[in-house]
């Protein structure tokens, strides 16, 4: 990718890694893939994601306009060396829990929606904040599983909220599964009725009860098939762009979500313009621009 350079218009993107002093948010890349539903490429997502950064500035307009590298000390810390299975698990569990030591927000790039479980734990989680419109609480190991294996592990369901399930898009099986955990579901339709900051502010509640930290999963399927063509299981009629960006950004701006992680986009599926992968992209551009605005 060729881009032009502006001395006065900088990208974003191409951090440094990680060093002695810490930081506010670092990214690092989980390409889950080996254990999806559905045949994927996921595993080449975090290099795409990483590259479409590059497409876009660190800034905010506000007034007055911000600009992220310079609110925030951001890091990269690369990539977790084959992820998937008890290993692979165990690895990203002590990367991302090292990485907690030293930052204050962990951006996980995925990678199937099964990253979520290890990931979760790593970062110690006791709440869970999910922007999906699925559940996530089959059986099994895989992608469709991570919530249902976090709350086998002990995570408390009444401390998780699941944002944007979908109609047509999940079981009444799995529908009563979720009931009678006491996991808190706001509906596709819901969501949008309510609006991203009312919301975020209720499932920010539910899943911060009791303190500890909160971790944020963005299934990108959650949005319309429009925008998200390269995500398997996105659907017509799902959150446009904008939507899941407001409420990422909503979210992210509360201290207590200390980890996040972006899934389900098979950078190898994409559409010729790239836009699942540049959504993607944006929305580590929201993470970051909520922890700013939210210090």
């Amino acid at each position: 990718m060729t881009l032009p350079h502006d001395p006065l218009w900088p990208r974003a993107g191409a951090w440094p890694a990680i060093d002695e002093t810490g930081a506010d948010a670092v990214l690092l890349g989980v390409p889950t893939f080996r254990t999806s539903l559905s045949p994927t490429g996921a595993h080449a997502t975090p290099a795409a994601i990483r590259e479409a950064l590059r497409r876009y500035s660190p800034t905010l307009l506000g007034p007055p306009p911000v600009d992220l590298t310079e609110a925030l000390r951001i890091a990269d810390a690369g990539d977790v060396d084959e992820p998937d299975g008890p290993a692979g698990e165990a690895s990203v569990r002590a990367a991302v829990r090292a990485l907690c030591e030293r930052a204050d927000l962990v951006v996980a790039l995925g990678g199937d929606n099964s990253l979520t479980y290890a990931v979760a734990q790593g970062a110690d989680a006791a709440g869970l904040i999910t922007i999906d419109a699925h559940f996530d609480l089959r059986d099994g190991v895989s992608n469709g599983s991570p919530v249902r294996r976090l709350v086998d592990d002990g995570l408390d369901p009444r401390r998780i909220v699941q944002l944007g399930i979908a109609d047509f898009a999940n079981s009444a099986a799995y529908a009563r599964r979720a009931a009678d955990l006491g996991i808190t579901v706001v509906t596709m339709d819901e969501l949008r009725r309510r609006g991203a900051a009312d919301v975020a502010a209720e499932a920010l509640e539910i899943a911060g009860a009791g303190g500890g930290p909160v971790h944020l999963d963005i299934d990108v399927d959650v949005c319309d098939r429009s925008v998200a063509p390269g995500c398997p299981a996105s659907i017509a009629g799902g959150l446009a762009a904008w939507e899941l960006r407001a409420l990422v950004r909503a979210v992210a701006a509360d201290a207590r979500v200390h980890s996040a992680d972006i899934a389900e986009v098979d950078a190898t599926a994409d559409a010729p313009d790239g836009r699942t992968v540049r959504l993607a992209a944006l929305c580590v551009l929201e993470l970051l621009a909520g922890r700013a605005v939210g210090r």
